[in-house]
């Protein structure tokens, strides 16, 4: 016997929705214990987005079935992807990697550090393998809101 699990899509009534992210960033607390808390804003197949605060410097990472946008909404902090070296990014800056590519924040310039991320296809909770992961689990990397 199967039993199946449905992942419940958070936009699921209509084929579209609006999102206030002034309002979603205030909600987040001022402290985690985890390095980031996130909330998703859209769970489909084709692609998944989340708004997210980020609380400390995030290690060296990659995602391995999904590609990546990043668009800072607030603060500032020192960003690298790839080969390319560290760079500062804040409001506006939008980034974009590839599935696979190495990227993380090893420094937070100015808090509140909030990005919203789309990544295609969706992107699992657990798709974060990181270079040293004797440190660091998903678990202990992102807590959801």
């Amino acid at each position: 016997m199967t039993i199946e699990i449905r992942r419940r899509k958070l936009v699921e009534a209509a084929p579209h929705a609006a999102f206030k992210l002034d309002e979603i960033a205030r909600s987040f607390p001022d402290s985690a214990e985890t390095l980031l808390i996130d909330a998703r804003l859209t769970d489909e197949d084709e692609a998944s987005a989340r708004v997210f605060r980020v609380y400390q410097p995030t290690p060296a990472h990659y995602h391995s079935n999904c590609d990546e946008y990043l668009l800072v909404l607030s603060g500032r902090g020192r960003f690298f992807m790839g080969d390319r070296v560290p760079f500062d990014v804040g409001p506006g800056d939008m980034l974009f990697f590839k599935k696979g590519t190495i990227h993380g924040m090893p420094e937070i310039l100015e808090h509140p550090l909030f990005m919203v991320s789309i990544d295609t296809p969706r992107r699992d909770p657990t798709d974060i393998i990181f270079v040293d992961s004797t440190q660091i689990t998903p678990e202990s990397f992102v807590k959801a809101k």
